[in-house]
């Protein structure tokens, strides 16, 4: 009755990882469905280095996923503070659905990895939510009230789910959990602005 879409960037699948636990959180609730899409890699010289169809994992997101979806869960490492490239040329491309308000009142919110403590969870996730801002999405974080969040000691903050990663760095099941409450909350919410009661 409602659909998700988780539409992320991940080179080393740290990102892919968080992707796939909001997409477990999503399907707690009844009646709603995790739609999964990444995006291609971009070279600084031509618009895509990336054949149209990935060689493994899940299929690009295209606009038709975005105008379709009842909510957004928006996924990226951090790169300088910000998301990366490839993210960044995708929500380039979305100006039809500027225009013609195919994503406002919808629920969206945002992931990141990073792996440095210290290497921009927080700005990464901001300045992902300011696109979301001009197409008129209602924004969803993480409250408080999420036990996960007073008690991680790596990711995890109220702007959404963050993770830190690295070659000896575990998922930790307080990231991990913050991912899957963070998927039952736009699910949650998604039926709610639909006006739908939960199965």
């Amino acid at each position: 009755m409602v659909e998700i879409l988780i539409v992320y960037y991940s080179r080393y699948g740290s990102t892919a990882e968080m992707a796939r636990s909001i997409a477990r959180g999503v399907e707690l609730v009844p009646g709603a469905t995790a739609k999964i899409r990444t995006v291609p890699e971009v070279s600084p010289v031509c618009d895509a280095a990336a054949d149209s169809i990935p060689p493994s994992g899940p299929p690009y997101a295209s606009l038709d996923d975005l105008k379709h979806c009842d909510g957004l869960a928006l996924g990226s490492p951090t790169h300088f503070g910000n998301m990366a490239a490839p993210l960044k040329h995708f929500l380039d491309s979305t100006s039809s659905l500027w225009f013609s308000g195919a994503l406002a009142g919808k629920p969206a919110g945002v992931f990141t990895a990073t792996s440095s403590m210290h290497g921009g969870q927080e700005t990464t996730l901001l300045t992902m939510l300011m696109p979301l801002l001009h197409h008129g999405m209602i924004l969803v974080g993480l409250p408080s009230s999420e036990a996960a969040l007073l008690e991680t000691k790596t990711g995890g903050t109220p702007y959404g789910p963050s993770r830190l990663t690295g070659a000896d760095i575990a998922f930790s099941e307080e990231e991990r959990n913050l991912c899957r409450a963070f998927g039952t909350r736009l699910a949650r919410i998604a039926f709610a602005l639909k006006g739908l009661q939960i199965p």
